[in-house]
């Protein structure tokens, strides 16, 4: 039941690593092209759950807590330069949790904490589509527009990728928001002009969540867009991350 933590590039002069955590269902082939996208001195890596791509078949998480839990000591040994976190959608809940998380355990800080796609914890609304049945569940996959028609229509295909989608909405829907110390890594949000209008408005709330400065960045496209408008989310995130003080040797 590990998360693996793995990088895209090895870029050992890179000034910053950028960890990245895919949404829901996804694993680290979400961003197999990101590399390519950012520039030498980013080194980029991917975060996987358990259960899926190369590790299909092992225990999926169902709780942030025991996500928490089996992604702290894989993550921690690998901050040992300037690091910043990216996240999409479930991926942004997980890597705020764990921003918070580290930064209570005094472990390290990240330089920025990139929130895409992702309602505010604060501003969630309580949902339980990971409670219903494989027809729903299916139906609320299509109405996303996230998976392929033939991927639905496969029963082979969705035997493996329904059990990961119910466990990941899992981890989310059962998420409970709870007041704490406030983060002190600027957080820059990003949203797709194209998403729910009504979710779109409330992500200037992920300024109330730290002290460190926030800022909100629109791209074209839908809840999907990093992957419709990927070289334009890429060159924000290397324009924020330029000014990063280079680690001593690296």
């Amino acid at each position: 039941m590990r998360v693996t933590v793995r990088p895209l590039a090895e870029r050992p002069h890179a000034a910053t690593r950028l960890f990245c955590f895919p949404y829901a269902g996804g694993g680290a082939s979400v961003f197999r092209d990101w590399a390519a996208a950012l520039p030498a001195d980013i080194e980029p890596w991917a975060v996987q759950l358990p259960g899926r791509e190369d590790q299909l078949g092992a225990p999926l998480l169902e709780r942030m807590g025991d996500v928490l839990n089996a992604l702290v000591p894989e993550v921690i040994p690998h901050l040992n330069r300037p690091f910043a976190f990216f996240g999409h959608s479930m991926g942004g809940l997980v890597a705020w949790s764990l921003t918070r998380t580290l930064q209570r355990m005094e472990a390290g800080s990240p330089t920025r904490l990139f929130v895409s796609g992702c309602l505010p914890p604060q501003a969630r609304e309580e949902t339980a589509y990971h409670a219903g049945s494989e027809e729903e569940l299916v139906e609320k996959l299509r109405s996303w527009a996230a998976t392929p028609e033939e991927v639905l229509a496969d029963p082979e295909l969705m035997r493996l990728l329904l059990p990961v989608i119910r466990a990941d909405l899992a981890v989310v829907e059962t998420f409970r928001f709870t007041d704490g110390p406030l983060l002190t890594c600027p957080v820059t949000a990003f949203a797709g002009t194209e998403e729910d209008p009504a979710g779109t408005a409330v992500m200037p709330l992920w300024g109330e969540l730290t002290v460190g400065g926030f800022d909100l960045r629109m791209f074209p496209g839908g809840h999907f867009f990093l992957h419709s408008a990927r070289p334009a989310v890429a060159a924000e995130i290397s324009g924020r991350l330029a000014a990063v003080p280079r680690h001593g040797g690296h």
